[in-house]
């Protein structure tokens, strides 16, 4: 990935004058840029790693942190909890975004990864339900809750960090790096997984193969942080600190409100697409497993097929948007995913090879709209709002829609009202939408 590999401060165009954007990204040594892209995309493929590997285990550790008489009230509780991990988000989103407005983003990134890598070595090494009781219970949901603090601040921070970063006339392109390495992490979770699965019996996933891949995001998490601890600040937050204030001790409830109009934008474009993307590309094949009957290892390799077409599909679609503009890539995308919905889940019966094909199919489309939002949401505000001012109401919509998607699904499914939630999911992209129709094009502006 040449073009996501060149971050330097010669090539930041957040500045309006014709020098902050005529320089080239050769300006930066080679061994810097490689630095920032690794510290930036290993700590936000952790965070999609976490959540991927949550959801993927959820029928082999569900036992192991609640009684396993019932095993369906199992799987519902340990999917409860999925969602709760959310509720922490808006929090997140507020403490770390503000950290990082304030102090800088690379102190938020270093402070939320330090988090999220604490949360997956607890999951991994905590005691039983049979060894502790409800203690085991008590631990999940106390782990799930600080990796949704951490995760709250892990993706507006990078995505910001990264749109500050990039040429103002590839930022669409540069943008795809937040979900070409969130869907990197959702892939080595989902391999980890195919390969556990195709080595290790069932009773052996179910009594111990599931921790490993939580002690793997742990070790991660412990790397990404070394990365992250040596990367460099950005032109316009260093420039912007520089700056006097204009409004000493103006409250971030204030920057909220004089932003309103963006924020509602963020949470009328997140709400539709992350419940597309929980339910496409990280519950997908755990739904086919446990309500389809789909051979374990046969739905995570589909899994995998589906996601490798998302990655190369990501940057393609960011680079268009630098091109046509970013309003009509977020149109096919919602389009597409409304048009869609009902058919590609009722494509799916009892083969593997029909859960490959609806998911690849609905990931493409979701791909449009994943690899350049993290580009439309930076340039809708104002540098010394703009972690807080997405990452907060980002949080709280995927915190209402995104957590409980799975839990939502797999209740309805169970019960025979499948359909609900994919009208609930239609009515979501309908809605994102009617928000892009009366959002101006952001293509080509200048991050002040």
């Amino acid at each position: 990935m040449p073009d996501h590999a060149s971050p330097s401060p010669a090539t930041r165009s957040d500045a309006p004058d014709a020098s902050a954007t005529s320089a080239t990204p050769e300006g930066t040594p080679a061994p810097s840029r490689l630095r920032t892209v690794i510290g930036t995309g290993v700590g936000n493929a952790l965070e999609w790693y976490d959540w991927n590997v949550y959801a993927i285990f959820t029928p082999f550790f569900a036992s192991q942190f609640f009684p396993s008489a019932d095993p369906t009230s199992a799987l519902l509780s340990t999917l409860a909890i999925f969602a709760v991990g959310f509720l922490m988000r808006p929090l997140g989103g507020l403490v770390f975004g503000r950290l990082s407005d304030r102090k800088g983003r690379r102190a938020a990134m270093v402070g939320s990864i330090a988090l999220a890598a604490a949360g997956s070595l607890l999951i991994g090494l905590a005691p039983t339900y049979a060894t502790i009781g409800v203690g085991a219970s008590a631990l999940l949901v106390f782990a799930r809750l600080v990796q949704g603090l951490a995760h709250g601040g892990e993706l507006p921070a990078a995505q910001t960090y990264v749109a500050e970063m990039a040429p103002r006339e590839r930022r669409g392109l540069w943008s795809s790096l937040i979900y070409v390495s969130g869907t990197s992490g959702i892939m080595v979770a989902t391999v980890l997984a195919a390969v556990l699965s195709s080595f290790l019996s069932e009773d052996q996933l179910h009594a111990w193969g599931w921790r490993v891949p939580f002690v793997v995001g742990g070790l991660l998490g412990l790397y990404a942080l070394i990365m992250r601890l040596r990367l460099e600040e950005t032109d316009a937050f260093e420039k912007q600190a520089d700056t006097p204030d204009p409004e000493p001790g103006t409250s971030v409830w204030r920057g909220f409100w004089e932003n309103r109009a963006a924020c509602l934008r963020v949470i009328g474009l997140t709400l539709g697409g992350t419940v597309v993307y929980y339910t496409w590309a990280v519950s997908a094949p755990a739904q086919a497993i446990s309500l389809k009957g789909i051979e374990a290892s046969s739905a995570l390799w589909a899994g995998v097929l589906a996601n490798l077409v998302f990655l190369v599909a990501l940057p393609l679609f960011g680079a268009l948007s630098d091109r046509v503009g970013r309003k009509p890539i977020l149109y096919g995308s919602y389009i597409g995913g409304a048009v869609l919905a009902f058919p590609l889940n009722w494509f799916i019966q009892d083969q593997a090879w029909q859960l490959a094909v609806s998911m690849t199919t609905a990931m493409l489309f979701m791909s449009a709209g994943a690899a350049i939002t993290p580009a439309v949401f930076a340039e809708m505000f104002p540098t010394r709002l703009r972690t807080t001012g997405v990452g907060f109401p980002y949080a709280i919509a995927v915190a209402a829609c995104g957590g409980s998607a799975p839990y939502l699904q797999t209740w309805l499914t169970s019960n025979g009202n499948g359909d609900l939630f994919l009208g609930y999911t239609v009515v979501l992209l309908l809605l994102a939408l009617a928000v892009v129709h009366r959002m101006p094009e952001t293509k080509n502006t200048d991050l002040t």
